[in-house]
C-alpha cells in the first residue's frame, strides 16, 4: 500500500510474473495494476485489478480499510486488467454503489452476469460526487482507448485519476526511466487515438493538477509539465526527436548490409541519431515506438511473392493502424529478378497523413554493389536536406 495524499492510497499490485501483456507486448519488468482507495466520510475505490492479482489486491484493500466498508466503486475503464475484479468486490460489499457512465454499465453487463438495479450511480461530463472532505469530478474520455473511459479529478488534493493515460509498462518500482516504456505503451495502445487524447488534454489543462494517478506505472507528483508535454507531442504525432529509424526486413542478410551502410552514410553526413530495427528479430512494438519517436524513417526490405517480405508488411500495417503521419520516408528495396518491395511498401502506407516520400529509391539486385553506394549517398543527402 502506497500513500498518495492524506486519505488517498494506492492499493494496486505489481505483477512480476507476467511476461506478455495483452497477449502481445513483452514486459520484461512486469506490469503494475493500480487501484486507489479514498478514505473519507465515505470510502471510494477507484477501479479494480486484473484477475491475476485479485487476492493480493484484496489484502491491500483490507489493510487500508481496517473495519470499514466500501461505499463506492468508481469504474473508469472496463478492460479486464482494471475491471476484472469487480464481482469479487461486489460479493464483499453487496451494498456498495457502482459509479460510471452509461457506456460503463453496458460493458459491466457484457462482462458479468449481473442485475445492476439500484446499485449504480450514472455520471455525465462534469458531474461531482462529494464523499466528505474529498469531492470527485468526472470527465468523459471516450476512446482513450475504449469508448467508456472516463477520468476523475479529486478537487481537494488536486489529484487526477487518469485511467490508462500516463501509464507505462513495468512494475511501479521498475528501475528505469519513465519515458521509454511510457512511449512504447502509449504508441502501441493509445497511438491511434491522438485526436481523442488531445481533447482530454484540453480538459486537463483547465484543472489545477498536483498529482497524476494512472492505472499502470508509478504515481506522478513532480515535474508534471514534462509528462504532459510528452503526451502533447505523442498525441499530435509530431516527431519527438530528430533522427532516423532504419527498419530492415532482410532474408539472407544482403538487405541488412545495405541498411548498415545507409546508417554509416547518414552518420557521416551528420544525422543526429540513426537506429536500425531488425524486423525479423527485434521487438516489433519497439520498432513501432521508434518510428513515431524519430523524424525520418528508412524502409529497407526484400521483395517476396511479388510483394514485400512479410515482417515489413506486418510493421507497415501496424504503423498505419496507429495513425502514422508527419514523417519523411526513404525506401531501399532488394530483388533478385523483379523487385517489388518499393511499390508494395509505398502502397501499404497509402492513405497515411502528411508523409513525404524521398524521390530517390534505392534498388539492389541481390547484393550491394558500388553503384548502389551512390544511390544510398543520394538518398541520405535528400533525407538530410544537404
Amino acid at each position: 500500500m502506497e500513500k498518495v495524499t492524506e486519505g488517498i492510497y494506492n492499493i494496486g499490485v505489481n505483477d512480476r510474473e507476467i511476461t506478455l501483456f495483452e497477449g502481445q507486448y513483452e514486459v520484461e519488468k512486469g506490469m503494475a495494476y493500480n487501484s486507489y482507495v479514498i478514505l473519507d466520510e465515505q470510502v471510494v475505490v477507484m477501479d479494480t485489478v486484473d484477475p491475476r492479482a485479485t487476492e493480493e489486491w484484496l489484502k491491500n484493500l483490507d489493510e487500508a480499510l481496517g473495519s470499514r466498508k466500501v461505499d463506492y466503486l468508481v469504474i473508469q475503464h472496463m478492460e479486464p486488467d482494471h475491471g476484472g475484479s469487480i464481482m469479487r468486490l461486489i460479493e464483499r460489499f453487496p451494498d456498495m454503489k457502482l459509479v460510471g457512465n452509461a457506456k460503463t454499465f453496458q460493458m459491466v453487463q457484457q462482462f458479468f452476469d449481473i442485475t445492476l438495479g439500484d446499485k449504480i450511480v450514472t455520471v455525465k461530463e462534469g458531474d461531482t460526487l462529494p464523499v466528505g472532505k474529498h469531492t470527485l469530478q468526472f470527465f468523459m474520455a471516450p476512446m482513450v482507448h475504449w469508448p467508456e473511459v472516463m477520468v476523475t479529478y479529486e478537487q481537494t488534493d488536486k489529484v487526477l485519476f487518469s485511467a490508462d493515460g500516463f501509464g507505462k509498462f513495468g512494475t511501479r518500482d521498475a528501475d528505469e526511466d519513465w519515458t521509454c516504456e511510457a512511449r512504447r505503451y502509449y504508441i502501441n495502445i493509445c497511438g491511434k487515438y491522438g485526436m481523442q487524447v488531445q481533447a482530454l488534454l484540453k480538459k486537463a489543462a483547465a484543472l489545477e493538477i498536483e498529482t497524476i494517478c494512472p492505472l499502470h506505472g508509478p504515481v506522478l507528483s513532480e515535474n508534471l509539465e514534462y509528462y504532459i508535454n510528452k503526451y502533447q507531442i505523442w498525441s499530435s504525432y509530431e516527431p519527438e526527436d530528430e533522427g532516423v529509424l532504419i527498419a530492415c526486413a532482410s532474408i539472407h542478410g544482403h538487405t541488412m548490409r545495405a541498411a548498415e551502410k545507409m546508417k554509416e552514410i547518414l552518420e557521416r553526413k551528420g544525422a543526429k541519431k540513426v537506429v536500425i530495427a531488425d524486423l525479423t528479430r527485434d521487438d516489433i512494438h519497439e520498432a513501432v515506438e521508434d518510428a513515431f519517436r524519430y523524424s525520418h524513417l528508412v524502409l529497407a526490405a526484400a521483395s517476396y511473392d511479388a510483394g514485400v517480405f512479410p515482417p515489413m508488411e506486418d510493421f507497415l500495417n501496424r504503423l498505419k493502424a496507429k495513425n502514422y503521419q508527419k514523417r519523411t520516408v526513404g525506401i531501399i528495396e532488394n530483388g533478385s529478378w523483379a523487385p517489388t518491395a518499393a511499390r508494395s511498401m509505398k502502397a501499404l502506407l497509402e492513405g497515411a497523413k502528411a508523409l513525404t516520400f524521398a524521390e530517390t529509391v534505392v534498388t539492389i539486385k541481390s547484393a550491394l554493389k558500388a553503384e548502389n553506394i551512390s544511390q544510398l549517398e543520394a538518398l541520405a543527402s535528400e533525407l538530410l536536406n544537404i
